[in-house]
């Protein structure tokens, strides 16, 4: 089987006090986890099972929501821990913080435009950093989307990925999300992004 279900890359208590150990270890080891589940379900007896996640998500409006759904949220959530670490915040460098001052005009305007497009996703999405023909692009989509399936407004490779979802931060935060969003950029791992970033343009 091609699709495995990745260990979190750090201890639950490792992204405190930004994002709380029991947010982090329901948020896995539960939602994630299920999400792995059904989808593995969904798949199983087909070619899916061999099949390439973004080969899945390129014609996923063919597809069942089940797998749409499911596999959306298995590879969304990988990504999502990916693109944090215990020592992460700051700001990006080399290529990756060059894109994002010619195209944003700023870091800090890169971030209040993210951070507008997290806070103003209406119920429950993801808010992304694109690659889409070669610039950079900040996108949102609803449930489980993602920018590499055909039912998304704009397609894109994703490198960075933000979940606003309410069980991403609701022990801690409650109904404020802009307080999450603040937080979550003292965790955000530049260094995987910058590898993320590399990788879409080559």
């Amino acid at each position: 089987m091609s699709h495995l279900f990745p260990e979190l890359p750090y201890a639950y208590d490792s992204l405190e006090p930004y994002l709380d150990a029991k947010t982090m270890e329901v948020h896995y080891s539960k939602h994630h986890r299920t999400y792995y589940d059904k989808f593995i379900a969904a798949i199983a007896g087909s070619d899916l099972e061999a099949a390439r996640l973004e080969e899945i998500f390129a014609n996923v409006s063919q597809l069942s929501p089940a797998v749409r759904n499911n596999g959306g949220g298995y590879y969304n959530h990988i990504l999502y821990w990916n693109c944090m670490a215990p020592n992460g915040g700051g700001q990006p460098s080399g290529q990756l913080a060059q894109a994002i001052t010619q195209t944003f005009g700023s870091f800090s305007e890169f971030q209040e435009q993210f951070a507008q497009a997290a806070v103003n996703t209406f119920g429950s999405g993801f808010v992304w950093l694109i690659v889409k023909d070669g610039q950079l692009e900040i996108v949102s989509t609803p449930n489980q989307d993602n920018p590499l399936m055909d039912v998304a407004s704009t397609q894109g490779e994703p490198i960075l990925a933000l979940d606003v979802w309410e069980h991403a931060y609701y022990i801690s935060y409650q109904n404020r999300r802009p307080e999450y969003i603040d937080a979550w950029w003292n965790v955000v791992n530049w260094s995987a992004i910058e590898d993320n970033y590399r990788q879409a343009i080559a």
